[in-house]
């Protein structure tokens, strides 16, 4: 078969990454070497390793320099002030966790109905997270902008929803915390919701004007919905808070399907993002062989 240039390039990039991942996933235990971004693992990433603190330990001693749980606001106190400690003693940076967790079997919160009852209480949800923000030291909250009212206009629902994000940072910017929108795709996960791409989370945070409301740029979803993920992302920059990496089809590790992930993470380089990077994915392998290969992927794209 006659190589195309577009080929060859393609084979190169392959040539070159398999030996990273074959070296890094051959070593099985430790791997002192820190990551050069911040590559946030998460509770289950590392299931064999122990519990949650086993797991950071583990995570930290691969050179993963950031953690995120976005179940964290459900843990108790003492729990997460253990991770805290953990984290810090570390040096790890503590990444999102979910300030306000929709009701999705519910397809709630509606936060451009009508009711004001449903911002209110997503508002309630805000005040609450700034303490468990301050315990886990985090800088950095998701929160979903809840569903889509077919009985209400979606202009009328935006102009909504862009002022209860704007009160919502209003209450969290005093403290240091920014609320990261996250866009979700409806194609494959979660139909009906409102926000579905990260240039509509840029039109809301726009309109917000907060320090506290930026976006959570997961990957995973804009690929599925958008596509089109270095321009889009260099379009909304200004406004892009946070990063979650997840590959499609199966939303597994970087490789395991078509995002070039090593261009992201060049173009991140290009950036200077020193912010954390969400593994908002899970492991193609079970056990301690898809442990290895989830570290091997990372090493792969960290160091092409």
């Amino acid at each position: 078969m006659k190589l195309s240039r577009r080929n060859l390039i393609a084979a190169g990039i392959a040539a070159a990454a398999s030996p990273a991942i074959a070296a890094a996933a051959g070593k099985g235990s430790s791997n002192a070497a820190r990551f050069s971004l911040g590559y946030a693992p998460h509770e289950g990433s590392f299931a064999s390793r122990g519990g949650l603190l086993e797991q950071i330990a583990y995570a930290a001693d691969q050179g993963f320099r950031a953690w995120e749980d976005n179940e964290a606001r459900k843990r108790p106190v003492e729990q997460q002030e253990a991770m805290a400690r953990a984290l810090a003693q570390r040096g790890m940076t503590m990444g999102v966790f979910v300030a306000s967790m929709p009701k999705w079997a519910e397809f709630r919160p509606l936060l451009g109905s009508n009711d004001d009852a449903e911002r209110e209480a997503f508002l309630a949800d805000i005040r609450t997270s700034v303490e468990v923000a301050k315990r886990l030291n985090a800088k950095h909250a998701t929160v979903v902008t809840g569903f889509m009212d077919r009985k209400v206009p979606v202009d009328i629902q935006t102009g909504r929803i862009i002022d209860c994000m704007r009160r919502a940072g209003d209450i969290v910017a005093p403290h240091g915390l920014t609320l990261v929108m996250e866009p979700l795709n409806t194609r494959t996960n979660h139909p009906g919701v409102y926000m579905q791409s990260i240039a509509q989370g840029y039109a809301v945070a726009r309109g917000a004007n907060s320090p506290g409301v930026k976006i959570l740029a997961d990957l995973y979803h804009e690929q599925i919905q958008s596509g089109n993920l270095i321009p889009t992302l260099e379009a909304c920059w200004a406004e892009v808070g946070y990063i979650q990496f997840g590959d499609n089809p199966g939303r597994k590790e970087p490789g395991t399907g078509e995002i070039n992930y090593a261009n992201i993470v060049r173009w991140l380089r290009g950036r200077n993002y020193g912010g954390v990077i969400g593994m908002e994915h899970g492991n193609s392998l079970a056990g301690r062989e898809g442990e290895d290969r989830l570290v091997a992927a990372y090493r792969a794209i960290d160091q092409i």
